[in-house]
């Protein structure tokens, strides 16, 4: 198969399997299958393979990797040195500006690889992949954006960022749900996302505050790096 063929097909199996994944999670929580929680963690680990299947596909060279893992470094660090107050933090922001400037590929592994090396100081879990896919989707789709007329503006990456937090935190809070709670009930599911609020928001004014100290500066040294080396 040509390669351009199947770059293109990885691409668009990419939404579909997130769909397929989120429909077979969604099945499994309304009719309580047993074992709801370890089928959900293998769910959230399918849907991540096609987008790990296309950048292992495009063989990127070292210098196209090296942001990646940066990026990812100072992510980790920050979520680890700014976890004594929860929901505080920078990853957030951090993964937006490696999707703006390096694409959304670098976006979502990036997002993946700050999990994993900042919970191996706070902790890996069943959590884990809910927080890879979340914060992966966040870079993702940065980068996405930045393609578009939108984030031309700094004012809607800001609002992207505020959005994209209080969505983190709803999306791991499905975790909670099908990890602890049986039956999920509207109650239930009120009283989940009503006792996030706080973290929630705080983990958006906290990506507002980040993203205002670095997203300039930081966006043209990169930009900077990735015209001077060839970074794709």
């Amino acid at each position: 198969m040509p390669a351009g063929l199947k770059s293109k097909l990885l691409k668009a199996a990419e939404p579909v399997v997130l769909i397929i994944c989120a429909a077979l999670l969604t099945v499994s929580v309304i009719h309580e299958t047993d074992q709801t929680a370890l089928l959900s963690i293998v769910f959230i680990t399918l849907s991540m393979v096609p987008f790990l299947l296309r950048f292992e596909h495009s063989r990127p060279k070292p210098r196209d990797i090296t942001p990646i893992v940066v990026m990812s470094v100072i992510a980790a660090a920050g979520r680890a040195i700014f976890n004594i107050v929860p929901g505080f933090q920078p990853v957030t922001a951090i993964l937006i500006i490696t999707g703006i400037t390096f694409g959304p590929q670098a976006g979502f592994m990036s997002g993946a690889l700050s999990v994993l090396v900042s919970n191996m100081f706070l902790g890996h879990g069943p959590w884990t992949p809910w927080q890879m896919l979340g914060w992966s989707l966040v870079g993702y789709a940065a980068g996405v954006f930045a393609n578009t007329v939108l984030f031309r503006k700094q004012i809607f990456i800001y609002i992207y960022g505020f959005i994209a937090s209080i969505l983190y935190g709803w999306f791991l809070n499905l975790w909670v749900l099908v990890g602890f709670v049986k039956p999920i009930t509207w109650q239930s599911v009120f009283g989940v996302y009503t006792a996030s609020v706080y973290i929630d928001i705080l983990h958006a004014v906290s990506t507002l505050l980040f993203l205002s100290i670095t997203l300039k500066p930081w966006s043209k040294k990169l930009a900077r790096i990735k015209q001077k080396y060839g970074i794709k």
